[in-house]
């Protein structure tokens, strides 16, 4: 039941009645009551306002948004959502690819040593696999170059003109050029983790070390062709990535690729799971690396993880 403040304008010409304005409006004091329907008992009353009715409305849209996307964002939920990549099954198909390629050679194997033994049965030879022969038809040793008069004049010529040119020290400046420009690129975080291991050149390590969460999906930093994404002895699973401006991003001691050689990724796009696979390892981390230019640079310096 709602009774409020009755707002009464005095009649003065004609009858007319003056307009409130809309701010008044807003703060015009109402009540709401809550009654018991057979004795008429006032239970509860609140003062309300339409005002506070709006604020009240908006702060409890604001808090349900912002509950709603902490469930999405930190539980399984948004394994449902289109555009989130479900990280344990896209693991579970790479673990089953190599899983089938590794029956399908066993198959393989199987089936020839059944043939041999069907061979050696029957009294025929066993089949093996033959050498290529060697191709005797081309032989190189016997090729020889003579260069011309005309040829050294020429050689001779154009190493007379760049003998004291300072061509060496531009090309040196345009790359540095090239190198602090990459201060201007916008870098997706490839993990958001804790650094344990800093950038140095001087002892050899290129790149930092990036410890998180078990089976934490790995980002790709920019868009870019994946040139490199196989198993290495030391640092186990490696992706590396060709970016724009001779940028090129390394990942290295994953538990698993989810990219091959040639995919082309987007920035922020998942490229691998964290790991500790490698001899050269201590504990799950990533082995991040960033190179501009064919010349190491400190991630931590473009990038806030």
């Amino acid at each position: 039941m709602f009774s409020g403040k009755k707002v009464i304008v005095m009649a003065r010409e004609k009858g007319t009645k003056k307009k409130s304005r809309w701010s008044e409006k807003l703060r015009n004091k109402y009540r709401l009551v809550f009654m018991t329907d057979d004795t008429l008992e006032e239970r509860f009353i609140f003062r309300l306002s339409r005002l506070n009715v709006f604020i009240a409305l908006g702060t409890l849209t604001i808090v349900l948004i912002f509950l709603t996307s902490i469930l999405i964002a930190f539980t399984p939920l948004r394994e449902y959502i289109p555009g989130y990549t479900n990280v344990g099954l896209t693991k579970k198909l790479y673990m089953l690819q190599r899983k089938s390629d590794s029956i399908e050679r066993d198959l393989i194997r199987k089936d020839r040593f059944i043939q041999n033994i069907k061979d050696v049965i029957n009294g025929k030879d066993l089949s093996e696999d033959k050498p290529i022969p060697r191709d005797t038809t081309r032989r190189y040793q016997d090729i020889k170059i003579k260069r011309s008069l005309e040829d050294s004049l020429l050689r001779m010529d154009v190493e007379n003109q760049s003998k004291y040119s300072l061509y060496k020290m531009e090309s040196m400046e345009t790359a540095s050029q090239k190198r602090s420009s990459i201060g201007g690129v916008l870098f997706f975080p490839p993990l958001k983790g804790i650094v344990t291991n800093k950038f140095n050149p001087a002892g050899k390590h290129f790149g930092i070390d990036i410890v998180s969460r078990q089976n934490e999906a790995i980002k790709a930093v920019l868009d870019g062709t994946v040139i490199f994404s196989n198993w290495t002895l030391e640092t186990g699973y490696v992706i590396v990535i060709q970016h724009v401006q001779n940028i090129v991003s390394v990942y290295k001691h994953n538990s698993a690729l989810l990219k091959k050689i040639g995919d082309i990724v987007k920035s922020g796009e998942a490229i691998a799971i964290i790991g500790e696979t490698g001899e050269m390892i201590s504990g799950p981390h990533l082995h991040f690396e960033l190179w501009n230019e064919g010349i190491p640079v400190n991630p931590e310096e473009f990038i806030i993880f």
